[in-house]
């Protein structure tokens, strides 16, 4: 059924991307900016002066603008001939020791307001992140790194035949033909999967400028149909003991057997395991309420988060921290049914792997 208010709206872009004089692209990509620390950004600026953390996570946004201009002015970067979509292929194991490949169409992608129900969001965002983003965007006035969307349905293209035009780090790029691309999404609600606060800046951002290439963002659209689509758990740990204690904790039992107890609960009911003092005990509550509102309850003071469950654990049995909580992977139909009702999420309810590479393609603004 088509929509009859806005509609989604993708389009090919001319890319701008790493020329040879730049370097090998292995020396140049790197994961997003909100995922790297101090010391892996020092690590990945000396590899190669003109990495993408130069740009993404610069010393200051003033500076990152000017680079951005002399790169492009010297050949560092060079622009596509002609505008195209893209067809993303990541290859990875998952943290369940599983090898997968997920695949998705890379498109300039018109940032629509949440009050058009085009774009959904399921998460919260904080103020602090979108001001610095809001400063690069300003300086460098382009979308540098790619966000992540998903939507319902089958895929309006397939991967092309033949070798990549760009690979690196198990990612793949191919040129796509336009045939069909853009009419497919005119139907579709998108929900935005990592990104929030990279799309809000945006939306700032086409505000103030008001032009119409200001409006778009470098997306990854990838259907709930692809079978390399995965949410993987992250589990919660906590430095201090919460005030609030969960209900209806079982009698305490080993970490394995309260695990495989929570995976024989019903998806349709809240359930988390929860650690402490050497024992686990299985965290259950009523009907309609998803696993991450349940230990939401539990509030953030001295939370941490890690998708690795013996970590979790090592770190209440050294004393470095009080209690963890070992969760469930949320469902993504779960995830698109709260934004579609027009809710979010707390923060750290959805985990996708593997990171999109920043650092492939940029869409200047």
């Amino acid at each position: 059924m088509v929509r009859s208010g806005p509609v989604a709206e993708v389009k090919p872009f001319r890319a701008v991307r790493y020329g040879e004089r730049a370097g090998p692209l292995k020396s140049l990509v790197a994961p997003p900016y909100d995922v790297i620390s101090p010391a892996e950004r020092e690590q990945l600026a000396e590899r190669n002066p003109r990495n993408v953390v130069h740009l993404t996570l610069p010393e200051d946004e003033s500076m990152a603008g000017h680079v951005w201009r002399e790169w492009r002015e010297h050949g560092e970067l060079v622009d596509e001939a002609e505008p195209g979509y893209w067809w993303l292929s990541q290859d990875y194991v998952g943290p369940d020791g599983v090898a997968r490949v997920r695949e998705g169409l890379v498109a300039a992608l018109r940032a629509e307001p949440y009050g058009s129900r085009v774009v959904l969001p399921h998460e919260r965002t904080h103020r602090g992140p979108k001001e610095g983003r809001l400063r690069l965007l300003r300086e460098v006035r382009a979308q540098l790194e790619p966000l992540f969307f998903l939507y319902e349905g089958r895929p309006p293209a397939q991967r092309p035949e033949g070798e990549p035009d760009l690979e690196v780090e198990g990612a793949r790029l191919w040129r796509l033909r336009p045939d069909g691309i853009q009419e497919s999404f005119a139907d579709r609600q998108l929900l935005i999967a990592d990104g929030h606060h990279r799309y809000e800046t945006a939306l700032a951002y086409h505000e103030e400028a008001g032009t119409p290439e200001s409006a778009y963002v470098l997306a990854v659209l990838v259907s709930l149909e692809d079978p390399g689509l995965r949410l993987f758990r992250t589990h919660r740990v906590f430095a201090q003991e919460p005030s609030e204690r969960l209900p209806a904790q079982e009698d305490p039992q080993d970490v394995e057997a309260a695990l495989a107890a929570l995976e024989g609960v019903s998806p349709d009911r809240a359930a988390a395991v929860v650690y402490r003092d050497g024992q686990a005990g299985l965290a259950i509550d009523g009907e309609g309420e998803l696993d991450v509102a349940l230990v939401d309850r539990l509030g953030h003071e001295g939370i941490s988060y890690t998708p690795d469950r013996d970590e979790a654990v090592r770190a209440v049995d050294s004393g470095e921290a009080a209690v963890a909580v070992l969760m469930r992977p949320t469902r993504i139909e779960d995830v698109f049914a709260v934004a579609q009702r027009g809710e979010t999420m707390p923060q750290k309810s959805t985990y996708f792997y593997p990171k999109l590479v920043s650092g492939l393609l940029f869409l200047p603004l």
